[in-house]
């Protein structure tokens, strides 16, 4: 059955092979023609002539460069759209190059109170849904990425219609530019004093044109009711080799970008695209194009030497696979074994057995990262399994993260770790057993009482919670060799032991700090749950014990008021739902209405009105003014007094300002050392 499969395999793979040498000739002999085309308008079928990336199609009468459609969100998006056959832009044997004249009408609506961050005309040496850059939206215009820009592998050229100055170099946020390799233009031009504004969400019309024989680009704007005086007024017109850093075959058509803040709509209303011929597959006396016999002749050497190697290919391809998975293997098990006090490692068979193989019955929760389980162990002990998702590319580095940083921490407010398990293919951690669940359960579930069997969450027990998580960040923060910060604190991962008493758990996102009194943690990717997490972090891509000292805040408020955070932002306006709401009453001299109405007003007053703003404090939108983990532990156990926080709640910032009065706050915030954002990583 194994060599039966192998032949199937094969059979397929000499027919794909086949067709594919028919489809390369095929296009290589439709090159004769020069590249020639026009599009009035759009229409669906038109999509057929063209090749688009996963944010772009047309639709509307229109290529939409970056997407429109309804539900969809419109930031952090980065599209490409190109005419499906190539252009023979220059012979490298005769040194000739094509001529040719691209013109179409571009319309750019704004969607929110900033926009950007614009459109670009490109010629690219490769086509494709999967050769746009990833991370290409927002400045980059969809052309290059962070760490491809200026590379002369790029072998790209733009004409870009910016409509955002995000470098200090833009002229404004109104300019065209050329750019070549990268999105630092080589030439710009602003279109302000032109009387035209790529963002007034008008028609207009840009004709790019490049003369091969003279070298010459020219770039013509205006809009749709001005006079077409262009030949004799370019806006750009300078001398450019196209030759010099592109291939002698390209594709034709657009990228466009839109930012985090900056949301517009990029359309391309109507293209027309007419080039010279420079002969560069004129065929023999003999009428056969020596292209066709270039690839013909060498079909047979190559299916022999196909059907020969495939066999090789298909045993080093199953070797690989096993090579991988036992590298990945020794890795984590070498990673966690040389951390201080390396838990149990458990066998797989005996968490299924644990388990009833991973029965869903036994599920006690979902996370992004995968579920929590029910075991019970061959000593009769009850433990959570948590399986990370086979399919998460992040499962092997949690489970690392989980460990190494959990299984060296010791506190009453920390769930213990108890053991892992990695064996084919399956990422498993193993916790002491929390039977009361989840905080966030118990707080907003509807049928509480009859799952809980009448607990209730009082006064004293939601202080307590407050107060042992406080002490367990505190520990985090202050009382360990190495700082850890946990990155995630949300009520779903603050887990409850049969007396009530919280404990703080997940820590597939914590971060030790090595160097002593540092404060900060650098990543690429921002991490937390939406709905805690602090504002600067959408700007500075890291980890502080400032945002968790936010998201701590978060949860106070959440807890307390038996409330949902909410959104975290929405457009350019950074705010939280429960803190606006919090803080609106606090402004009245109300704040103690809060306070969860199904308390009955039965608490201390005094301790809810010092845990309320507390909270706020906490979630203060200036960083340098959040109390740390240690003065906020002070403040639930009188020990210290309440910051003075303003009555109405402060605007977001940034760079945020250190109060004059304090001298020795931290440095995890330095004032103009920020890291571009990169990828939104919510759980």
């Amino acid at each position: 059955m194994y060599y039966l499969s192998k032949i199937r395999s094969l059979t397929s793979l000499v027919h794909l092979f086949f067709t594919f040498i028919l489809l390369l000739e095929g296009f290589l002999v439709t090159k004769v023609d020069c590249l020639n085309f026009s599009y009035p308008k759009f229409a669906k079928e038109d999509a057929n002539d063209l090749i688009t990336t996963n944010n772009s199609y047309v639709a509307f009468g229109a290529l939409q460069v970056t997407s429109e459609a309804v539900g969809i969100p419109i930031t952090n998006l980065s599209g490409r759209i190109w005419y499906s056959q190539p252009l023979n832009l220059w012979n490298r044997k005769k040194n000739i190059r094509a001529s040719f004249d691209s013109t179409f009408v571009i319309y750019i609506k704004p969607q929110s109170s900033t926009w950007g961050e614009g459109l670009s005309f490109i010629l690219t040496k490769e086509s494709g849904r999967d050769s746009i850059p990833d991370n290409s939206y927002g400045q980059w215009l969809g052309i290059v990425n962070a760490s491809t820009n200026g590379s002369s592998s790029n072998k790209i050229f733009a004409v870009e219609f910016d409509t955002r100055k995000s470098y200090l170099d833009d002229l404004d946020d109104n300019h065209v530019g050329i750019d070549i390799n990268s999105i630092n233009s080589v030439n710009q031009v602003s279109l302000t004093d032109r009387g035209i504004n790529l963002s007034q969400a008008i028609d207009v019309i840009a004709s790019i044109r490049y003369d091969g024989e003279s070298k010459i680009l020219r770039v013509y704007t205006f809009m749709s009711n001005q006079t077409r005086d262009s030949d004799r007024n370019p806006i750009i017109s300078m001398p450019l080799d196209l030759s010099s850093f592109l291939p002698e075959d390209v594709f034709v058509g657009f990228s466009a970008s839109t930012g985090v803040y900056t949301h517009q709509l990029n359309c391309i209303k109507a293209w027309t695209f007419t080039s010279t011929d420079i002969g560069n597959y004129n065929e023999n006396n003999n009428g056969v194009s020596p292209l066709r016999l270039w690839i013909l002749i060498p079909i047979i050497l190559v299916l022999v030497m196909l059907l020969g190697g495939v066999f090789v290919h298909f045993t080093w391809k199953r070797k690989k696979m096993r090579m991988q998975v036992l590298d990945q293997y020794k890795n984590i098990e070498i990673q966690i074994q040389n951390s201080a006090t390396a838990p149990q490692r458990f066998h797989l068979k005996d968490l299924k057995r644990a388990t009833g193989n991973f029965d869903p019955k036994n599920i006690l929760g979902r996370g992004g990262c995968g579920v929590v389980l029910k075991g019970l162990l061959a000593d009769n002990k009850e433990v959570a399994v948590k399986r990370f998702s086979k399919g998460s590319s992040q499962g092997a580095k949690d489970l690392i993260a989980e460990v190494t940083t959990i299984g060296n921490l010791h506190h009453k407010n920390l769930v213990k770790l108890i053991g892992w398990c990695y064996e084919s293919n399956e990422l498993l951690v193993v916790y002491e057993f929390m039977p009361n669940g989840s905080l966030d359960k118990l707080i907003f579930c509807k049928e509480n009482r009859e799952i809980r069997e009448g607990l209730s969450l009082n006064w004293e027990i939601r202080h307590g919670i407050i107060c042992g998580i406080a002490q367990a960040l505190d520990y985090l923060h202050n009382g360990c060799q190495k700082r850890v910060l946990h990155r995630d604190i949300k009520a779903s991962n603050i887990m409850l032991d049969s007396e009530l008493n919280a404990r703080l758990g997940d820590f597939g996102l914590a971060r030790t700090v090595q160097v002593n009194g540092k404060t900060h943690h650098s990543t690429k990717e921002i991490a937390g749950t939406i709905g805690y997490m602090a504002p600067e972090s959408f700007l500075i891509g890291r980890a502080t014990v400032e945002t968790d000292v936010f998201a701590f805040g978060v949860l106070i408020l959440e807890v307390a008021c038996g409330r949902k955070p909410g959104k975290q932002y929405e457009g350019n306006n950074y705010g939280n739902r429960i803190i606006e709401y919090v803080w609106d009453l606090y402004k009245t001299g109300t704040i103690i209405d809060a306070i969860d109405v199904r308390l009955d007003r039965d608490f201390d007053e005094e301790q809810a009105e010092c845990v309320l703003i507390l909270g706020l404090a906490c979630c203060h939108p200036n960083p340098y003014e959040r109390p740390s983990m240690k003065t906020a532990l002070q403040i639930l156990t009188k020990e210290s007094v309440l910051p003075n926080i303003p009555t109405e709640k402060p605007a977001f910032v940034w760079p945020a300002r250190a109060p004059s009065s304090n001298e020795a706050y931290c440095d995890s915030l330095q004032e103009g050392q920020l890291t571009p954002i990169t990828v939104l990583s919510g759980r």
